[in-house]
């Protein structure tokens, strides 16, 4: 029962983390739809299994089936991941643009893990850090990289409130 109840309060207090996040920058159907696919029948079934409280259920999955039907659910679902975007080329995949709205609640999206993940530990740098570490298996369209490794680094120089200030100004994207 500790398992369920950790996952249902981790995902709920993401989902709520997020959610304040995107009301800050204006993006208040993002705010309110972030995520609900995290209450399906096949993503809970997994966060149950897996929860440990300091990682990503999805990582527990994959580890041990070496693919993750609950990412393939999730990602399929929300457009506020790079996953999302990608599609079939005529020689290999290719990175769409991702729209700036959801390109923003990307952004409010790893700011919040960092901070549910890492708790007390958490710094202005942290999702940069995070960011950063996977950009290099990430086929994510460069103009949206080139906007969260701003963001993201605009938040580690800057602070959160400043860079919610510079989100809601709107950026050239």
């Amino acid at each position: 029962m500790g398992k369920i109840l950790g996952h249902l309060k981790t995902i709920t207090a993401h989902k709520i983390l997020v959610g304040k996040l995107c009301f800050r920058c204006h993006l208040y159907r993002q705010g309110l739809t972030h995520d609900l696919s995290k209450y399906s029948y096949i993503e809970l079934k997994t966060g149950f299994k897996y929860y440990t409280g300091k990682a990503s259920p999805i990582d527990g999955e994959k580890r041990d089936k070496g693919y993750s039907l609950c990412w393939l659910h999730h990602k399929g679902r929300n457009r506020h991941h790079w996953e999302y975007w990608l599609d079939d080329g005529p020689e290999h995949i290719i990175a769409q643009k991702m729209p700036y709205k959801y390109a923003i609640e990307m952004f409010c999206d790893g700011v919040a893990a960092s901070m549910i993940y890492q708790k007390a530990d958490y710094r202005d740098d942290s999702a940069l850090i995070y960011y950063e570490s996977h950009r290099h298996s990430r086929l994510i369209h460069e103009d949206t990289d080139r906007l969260l490794t701003m963001l993201y680094r605009y938040l580690a120089d800057n602070g959160l409130d400043k860079t919610i200030e510079l989100i809601r100004k709107g950026i050239d994207y």
